[in-house]
């Protein structure tokens, strides 16, 4: 625009030498001044109008966020840590019988079992000290030295079975001796960082967006230790996980409202499918999300086709939507073109109703299905040293020399195993004196087909097949199939009350879940796990104190107590906590009995 200006000012003065001749120099004087004066103003207001375009191009989107900083007191009560896979001992004894006899093909190889006393009827005698010759004696003889109590329980099995002379069947192989301990994390700071982006791209298109950065003070690694399924990251749940001091896109769409005039409309992007009803009253903000918090607090690409009943019911609010989505890519990005890739890509789908919403009134219903769940999602982990000298004895000798070391790898699911379908009805109700209060019932139902990966199959545990690795050196414990296929349903219910309280608001809130009860709630930033997906009980109380209307202190406390392991994965079986606190059920994951998080927090929105 300068430039445009300069040009035109050159064009009007530039005029025949002749037409200027002029012999009063003070005239030529004044003339300059004029020139000079004029060429100021142009300037100036070349100035303004390159401030009014950049001002304009800017304001094409709106900007608005919040910071949160947390601090969270975590107590641990009887956390058990007794872990085991189910080993299809049939299979393994075949396998060690055809070992023994040298005329018999044997699919372990060459073999001197090393087995107690009890087997001496059999010719076996049980030598420690000889030579190694096989894979399997390996096998026997690195369990004898790690861990002598557990090679002698599993020899022992091996007796009973073989002297009793019946089919052993499926069973346990202890990884490790039972543990159960407290854990204490006195303070934990964390800050969350959330920039909303909105732009108006028509009459009725519209942009939006949010970004968001979520760190533990003193730790942007973006990878954690693998102790439990709340600190695997993946796609659907980063944007509730501490992985860094780097914006990520947690939603990004656009909406096409009011398509040729009707009451319907098109929204395409990354989903706002977290902080959904009734999740907005703990956060103390307005509905962050579209589908039921209590179900879904989960990320996924996917397109939502919505239609305004309200318009030909007369019912305020009243509006249906149809969603379909993404959860996982199996091929893209897997190793395509070595052509081994064997899992489904994970489809979701659903209807979302706002039955009523009449700004007193709320009640919604959700329906929702996810098709080929796998055993798990691409992401990075820190692989838990605890778990190499079963799974990967080979880098265990050389991780003993690092105890501190870990090593991050990228996984991806082994397996499709079967399809999960979530429903729910919820009311909440904005009470004229300040008082809300909600209630929310919700079920779900897993359909196992019966495979199975390294941690199980769908609310499933694994059964285990010894196999050679491709050199003959080293027996492999590998997953073959699921321990049932049978279709399980689980429920949960979830209540709250918010009572206005001198400078803001106290709230109340409570939540159970069943033995099979699974939402798609592993996005929550709740530090301990998600409470909305405990298998068992949870109960929550707050104070919120409004210091400004931009800015409020939250105090808090979440109280668990666990029933069934596993809250919050759809992997593996769920059992019962005193019995693994006991010893007679085994878990690949520790697993906590209660636990409680004590917190206060301060948000600042912009």
């Amino acid at each position: 625009m300068r430039t445009l200006i300069a040009l035109a000012l050159a064009v009007a003065f530039m005029v025949p030498a002749t037409a200027m001749a002029v012999d009063d120099s003070a005239t030529l004087q004044q003339l300059q001044k004029k020139i000079n004066e004029l060429s100021q103003e142009l300037d100036e207001m070349a100035a303004r109008v390159d401030q009014t375009e950049r001002k304009s191009v800017l304001d094409r989107i709106n900007w608005y966020g919040d910071l949160r900083t947390k601090a969270d007191t975590l107590h641990y009560k009887d956390v058990t840590f007794n872990p085991g896979i189910n080993v299809d001992y049939t299979d393994f004894f075949n396998k060690v019988g055809a070992a023994l006899n040298p005329a018999a093909p044997h699919p372990l190889g060459e073999i001197n079992v090393f087995v107690p006393d009890a087997l001496s009827p059999l010719g076996v005698s049980f030598d420690p000290t000889a030579s190694q010759g096989s894979a399997l004696d390996n096998m026997f003889v690195n369990l004898a030295s790690t861990n002598p109590a557990l090679f002698g329980s599993l020899m022992n099995q091996m007796g009973n079975y073989m002297l009793a002379g019946v089919a052993p069947g499926v069973g346990i192989f202890p990884m490790a001796q039972k543990r159960t301990y407290d854990i204490n994390n006195d303070i934990l700071y964390t800050t969350r960082l959330r920039l909303g982006m909105k732009a108006n791209v028509a009459d009725n298109v519209d942009f939006m967006g949010r970004l968001l950065m979520y760190k533990n003070w003193g730790d942007s690694t973006g990878s954690k230790v693998f102790d439990s399924w709340g600190s695997f990251t993946m796609d659907g749940t980063n944007g509730g996980n501490t992985t860094g001091d780097w914006l990520r896109v947690e939603r990004a769409y656009f909406d096409w409202k009011e398509i040729g005039g009707s009451p319907l409309y098109l929204s395409i992007g990354r989903r706002p499918s977290t902080y959904g009803p009734p999740n907005q009253y703990r956060e103390n903000e307005l509905r962050g999300g579209t589908p039921s918090g209590h179900l879904v607090h989960f990320n996924f690409d996917g397109i939502t086709a919505g239609y305004k009943l309200s318009e030909h019911t007369g019912i305020e609010g009243q509006t249906i939507r149809i969603c379909y989505g993404q959860g996982f890519e199996s091929e893209w990005g897997n190793g395509e073109l070595f052509n081994e890739i064997d899992t489904k890509d994970v489809h979701l789908g659903g209807f979302n109703i706002d039955a009523l919403n009449d700004g007193t009134n709320f009640l919604q219903l959700t329906l929702f299905k996810a098709w080929d769940v796998t055993d798990g999602f691409k992401g990075v982990m820190a692989f838990p040293t605890q778990y190499a000298g079963f799974f990967a004895p080979t880098l265990y000798s050389d991780m003993q020399k690092f105890p501190t070391f870990n090593f991050v790898t990228r996984v991806q699911p082994s397996t499709n195993i079967g399809d999960i379908i979530l429903g729910g009805v919820g009311f909440s109700r904005e009470e004229e004196f300040g008082l809300n209060w909600f209630v929310s019932g919700a079920w779900t139902q897993l359909q196992p087909n019966g495979k199975a990966g390294m941690f199980g199959g769908l609310v499933s545990d694994a059964v285990y097949e010894a196999t050679l690795n491709e050199a003959g050196t080293e027996v492999i414990m590998g997953p073959v199939r699921a321990t049932d296929d049978s279709t399980e349903n689980g429920y949960s219910v979830y209540v709250g009350v918010q009572i206005p309280a001198p400078m803001g608001k106290l709230g109340l809130e409570y939540n159970y879940g069943s033995k099979y009860w699974t939402p798609f709630t592993q996005a929550q930033d709740d530090v301990i796990g998600s409470k909305l997906a405990t298998r068992g009980h949870a109960g929550e109380a707050y104070y919120i104190v409004d210091i400004n209307p931009n800015m409020f202190l939250k105090v808090g406390g979440i109280y668990y107590d666990y029933e069934y392991s596993n809250s919050g994965s759809p992997v593996g079986a769920p059992r019962k906590v005193e019995d693994v606190k006991d010893g007679v059920a085994f878990s690949l994951l520790p697993v906590v009995d209660r636990a409680w998080d004590g917190y206060v927090s301060m948000t600042v929105k912009f």
